[in-house]
């Protein structure tokens, strides 16, 4: 289980107040809320983009309110993707790779392998700034899972996407989140896409669990 006590953070006004959180450490649990309930905040807490005081994360067995961001080895699709525009499909993943000394031959192959998964081979040498969506969105969570992540953040993964290749998506993305077996914390403020995915759905309310 990943377990969270006592975080309490305001910003801008608003405020964060979690007494006590534990989620599954398999699976993809949602966090849902309306737009300002506080998912957005949470997730950059998770990440370490904002520190609070004296609360506690133990994941794995490990306390990690106190680490940094690059030290927490998350895996992280944002909403936007975050790719390098002028960086091809493959420069965008090895770039990660290399940065988390990942290219031995075990994660060669796994590249390999979710490169056919995710259906990226005619994308491959494409600049991220001519990739469509959905291309943009698998590069992104194949370049989350080779960092060797032990917890997957998802940031409304979908929400950038047209509804005609999402059925595709949600197929693609749950065909790779049950084979790699990494826990996963989907943030969305659409509950069907969320019940797709999860039996674990956690609600935002004005910063607090509702």
């Amino acid at each position: 289980m990943s377990l969270i006590k006592n975080l309490n953070f305001s910003t801008d006004g608003f405020q964060i107040d979690i007494p006590f959180l534990e989620f599954a450490d398999q699976g993809v649990t949602a966090i849902t809320g309306h737009s300002g309930s506080g998912k957005t905040t949470f997730f950059k807490i998770l990440l370490g983009l904002y520190q609070p005081k004296n609360w506690s994360w133990v994941l794995n067995n490990c306390e990690m309110s106190h680490l940094s961001l690059n030290e927490r080895q998350l895996g992280v699709v944002f909403q936007s993707y975050e790719l390098f525009p002028h960086m091809t499909a493959e420069e965008n993943i090895t770039l990660i790779m290399r940065a988390r000394d990942n290219l031995n031959q075990s994660a060669l192959e796994m590249l390999k392998h979710f490169k056919q998964t995710l259906k990226l081979e005619k994308c491959w040498n494409t600049k991220a700034k001519n990739l469509s969506g959905g291309e943009q969105q698998r590069v992104a969570l194949l370049r989350a899972v080779l960092s060797k992540p032990q917890l997957l953040l998802l940031d409304e993964p979908f929400s950038a996407l047209d509804q005609e290749v999402k059925q595709e998506a949600y197929a693609l993305v749950q065909s790779v989140l049950s084979e790699i077996r990494v826990p996963a914390l989907m943030i969305t403020h659409n509950i069907s896409e969320a019940k797709l995915f999860t039996s674990h759905i956690i609600e935002f309310k004005n910063g607090k669990i509702a």
